[in-house]
């Protein structure tokens, strides 16, 4: 529910920032990214993996891993935009591909007990 609502997310901001502030879609890719990280990171840390781990020590991994996702997605996805996909199709590349690695990090690096 939380990856899936985080990933709603991200579609929505970038749908918002493309749509209707013509923001260039690369650059829209990554601020929704950025933004649904960081709902992503606190319904985490609360729901999904119930840390008690502090945040000090949660947030500096999510960040290197967000920042990870972050290059993975933007990467990918202006690779799909380049390859003449519509924006939309291309973050569903970019958002699959970023997906794995991201879950995989958060449950053995950032939220292990």
């Amino acid at each position: 529910m939380v990856g899936g609502s985080a990933t709603l997310l991200q579609f929505v901001l970038l749908f918002l920032l493309v749509e209707f502030s013509h923001l260039n879609e690369v650059l829209a890719s990554a601020l929704s990214f950025a933004l649904s990280a960081i709902y992503n990171y606190l319904m985490n840390y609360y729901f999904t993996f119930a840390s008690e781990k502090s945040h000090i020590e949660t947030a500096m991994k999510f960040m290197l891993v967000a920042a990870l996702g972050l290059a993975i997605n933007s990467s990918t996805f202006a690779l799909f935009l380049s390859l003449g996909l519509y924006y939309l199709l291309a973050q569903v590349g970019a958002t699959i591909i970023t997906l794995f690695v991201n879950f995989l990090l958060h449950k053995i690096w950032i939220y292990r007990s």
